[in-house]
């Protein structure tokens, strides 16, 4: 029989008792811990040992949450989603861009957000739009108002790349046909970089991402994207360690990358960088940036300059899986070398934390990519800690205006409790008995 968590009715002060906790900043979990919640500021107000054996029976009050029993942890960061995108198995992101109304793409999003919170995932780094402009600053504020449930959200608006370096490639382009939307915010040069940025704070954004690199000749050799179309003949390699077919190019020189972040800095933002080849993390790496996303192509090279620049990385596994897990022996052996890569960041002493590209696959299963690095030999508790303090970390610390992702005093009172103890069963995490975001109870 489920017993009791939830208080009767609110207080200003909340005590909650748990019997095992993961503490982030020590990497660790503890025993007989409670602490102290404050409703009004949704901050943990005292943190402590319980010297006392608390009673066997249910000791929630009105002003007790009892969480014995369970394993609790900070609430979950997701440091990579894309809230407006559902799963490219339903839809390619094309036309989700393309022919997905604004009110369709707003209401997934609102499922999307509780998903979210379902999963034990109080926070959501958002990079990107995909072709909705501005509409994340809007959606981020209405959770913030209360009006609708969701985790905590930092977004990035528009993506920065250089003139035709992100966009929506189709080959019916004729005037007046077909319309596409505009998916970044084209800028070159040092002056213009530097005024994308100043656009992307005006418009509201939390964090600025740009594009180091992308594959930007699709239509090269453009592949076949509708019912009917041919593939062109004699194709070069399509692989995406290794092939040429469509190659990672530079976006950007080094003094772009440099001004991006330089400006962004003056606007106190963090800054995410797309990099996947190793030319493209090493150049946004020395530029400064907070962190690397994707960064997939083995390099010894890319590592050194992360961790030489205190660089983030965010390896983006479960995009990576949802794309390659097709039964191919040559994919299976292509994904086997992307975790290698990111197991051999950890071992070099590379920041790493948690986010799944999560939209391109299922919101709620964002639980997914703390499997993955798991699976890529990186230990639990480590990969606890990436999806915890290191995710408030690449929100930007203390730039965010609130601290979240530890368990501790004066920080936000988000938690998950887990029915089960995910050091021994990792399935835990996907068994969330309890969540709360800033003091207040989510299910």
């Amino acid at each position: 029989m489920r017993k009791e968590i939830m208080p009767q009715r609110q207080s200003s002060e909340l005590t909650i008792h748990t019997s095992l906790m993961f503490d982030s900043k020590q990497k660790k979990l503890v025993s007989d811990i409670s602490m102290v919640v404050d409703r009004r500021t949704g901050l943990i107000s005292k943190v402590f040992k319980r010297d006392e054996q608390l009673a066997q029976h249910d000791v929630s009050s009105p002003n007790t949450v009892d969480l014995r029993g369970w394993t609790v942890l900070p609430g979950l960061v997701d440091a990579h989603t894309h809230i407006f995108l559902h799963e490219y198995s339903e839809t390619p992101s094309l036309y989700q861009m393309r022919d997905e109304s604004l009110v369709e793409r707003v209401v997934r999003a609102t499922n999307h957000a509780k998903a979210a919170l379902k999963a034990g995932y109080t926070t959501y780094r958002d990079l990107g739009t995909e072709g909705l402009r501005d509409a994340d600053v809007h959606f981020r504020n209405t959770i913030n108002r209360g009006i609708i449930p969701g985790p905590r959200m930092f977004v990035a608006t528009e993506c920065i790349a250089s003139s035709g370096g992100y966009e929506i490639r189709q080959e019916n382009g004729m005037p007046g046909e077909t319309t596409v939307p505009r998916i970044s915010d084209p800028a070159d040069g040092v002056d213009g970089v530097r005024a994308a940025v100043r656009r992307r704070l005006g418009a509201g954004a939390d964090v600025i991402k740009f594009y180091a690199d992308y594959r930007k000749r699709a239509l090269r050799f453009p592949p076949s994207t509708w019912p009917g179309s041919r593939d062109i003949m004699f194709p070069p390699s399509g692989d995406p360690l290794t092939g040429d077919r469509n190659p990672n190019l530079l976006q950007f020189t080094q003094e772009e990358m440099n001004e991006i972040v330089a400006e962004a800095k003056r606007g106190q933002a963090p800054v995410a960088a797309h990099a996947q080849g190793p030319e493209a993390v090493i150049m946004a790496a020395k530029a400064g940036v907070t962190s690397v996303e994707h960064g997939f192509i083995p390099s010894k090279d890319a590592l050194q300059a992360m961790k030489e620049n205190s660089t983030i990385f965010v390896p983006t596994l479960s995009v990576f899986y949802s794309e390659l897990r097709r039964g191919d022996e040559d994919l299976e052996r292509i994904f086997r070398v992307i975790l290698d890569h990111t197991k051999a960041a950890y071992d070099h002493g590379v920041k790493l934390a948690c986010g799944g590209d999560t939209g391109a696959f299922p919101h709620g299963d964002n639980a997914l990519e703390i499997e993955l690095m798991v699976d890529a030999g990186i230990p639990i508790l480590d990969v606890l800690q990436a999806a915890t303090l290191h995710g408030w970390e690449s929100c930007g610390g203390d730039l965010c205006g609130r601290r979240f992702g530890v368990l501790a005093e004066g920080w936000a009172a988000d938690l998950v409790a887990l029915d089960g103890n995910p050091v021994e069963d990792l399935s835990a995490l996907r068994r969330v008995a309890f969540v709360m975001k800033d003091g207040q109870v989510c299910n």
